[in-house]
């Protein structure tokens, strides 16, 4: 039998309540002074770290990057409390990282990382780096010396190809997965420039238009359906998920997985049995298998 977790209703990641505010949708489930349906905003930097309290030195839950949309409830200390449009994560983002105007994204940038130039050259000195999944607003197109660029909103560009229109999906999540191999491992990261384990799924599955919970034990409760992996695992198939306790791995053939994982510190392909070895010898045996 596995021992996959069960999500709480009124889990404080996903919710935002407090004896002073609360979200509208909570109206009737929690006591509050105040419900609110929040106010809109657009992330616009590269990326912003999500904590659970206002201040510098609490630790990181998450990360949203350049695009995200969310809904601001509260502010605090030059803080924002906000609730993420993509996976409902709740939390404190500095206030600074984000915008009230909201840009209509019309695509995401679809390779690991790109840059952004103050003019189509990409000769030019850079004007910043942006990870797979940031949403961008394209309203123009040119080529120069051979290389295509998209024009955003903002005035700058970005090569072509390395943006893909919304709407325009992957069809092999595990294949978007391959191409971060060698990602250097961070705790909290979602972003190609570092990411953990569930990070990882989320943006290989987000480019494939399927929008999942942000943690390793969200995932473990509510991504696709459990299955039977077998006594030696071999019931297991691409794409799916076996969880640990607080880890992730994606099956990407019968042999391997590959996962954001801290022991190589990096995205990496690992042989199966050797991952569920080592990780027991540590810990303990996975708890539970899913397909997506």
């Amino acid at each position: 039998m596995s021992d996959l977790p069960v999500l709480e209703s009124l889990d404080r990641r996903l919710n935002v309540f407090s004896p002073a505010l609360a979200e509208s949708g909570l109206r009737g489930k929690v006591e509050a002074e105040q419900f609110l349906d929040g106010k809109p905003a657009q992330v616009r930097v590269a990326f912003t770290e999500l904590r659970a309290k206002p201040d510098s030195s609490a630790p990181i839950d998450t990360q949203l990057m350049f695009g995200e949309t969310v809904r601001v409830f509260d502010t605090a200390n030059g803080y924002s409390l906000v609730k993420a449009d993509r996976d409902r994560y709740v939390g404190w983002l500095e206030e600074g990282t984000i915008s009230h105007k909201i840009c209509e994204p019309t695509h995401l940038v679809c390779v690991p990382r790109t840059f952004f130039y103050p003019e189509p050259d990409l000769k030019l000195p850079h004007k910043g780096m942006r990870s797979m999944g940031s949403a961008v607003r394209v309203v123009d197109q040119v080529e120069k010396r051979g290389t295509r660029y998209a024009l955003l909103e903002t005035g700058e560009a970005v090569v072509e190809r390395h943006v893909r229109l919304v709407g325009h999906h992957a069809d092999d999540y595990v294949a978007v997965a391959e191409q971060l191999i060698h990602t250097p491992y961070l705790w909290a990261g979602t972003t190609a420039f570092g990411i953990d384990c569930s990070g990882f799924v989320k943006l290989a599955m987000l480019m494939c238009g399927k929008l999942v919970l942000r943690d390793s034990d969200m995932q473990a409760a509510t991504l696709g359906d459990e299955i039977d992996p077998g006594k030696t695992y071999e019931n297991l198939r691409r794409g799916d998920l076996v969880f640990w306790r607080g880890h992730v791995a994606i099956v990407r053939d019968e042999n391997s997985l590959i996962h954001a994982n801290g022991h190589t510190m990096n995205v990496a392909i690992e042989p199966l049995d050797e991952a569920v070895s080592r990780i027991e010898y540590l810990y303990e045996r996975p708890i539970g298998c899913r397909r997506p």
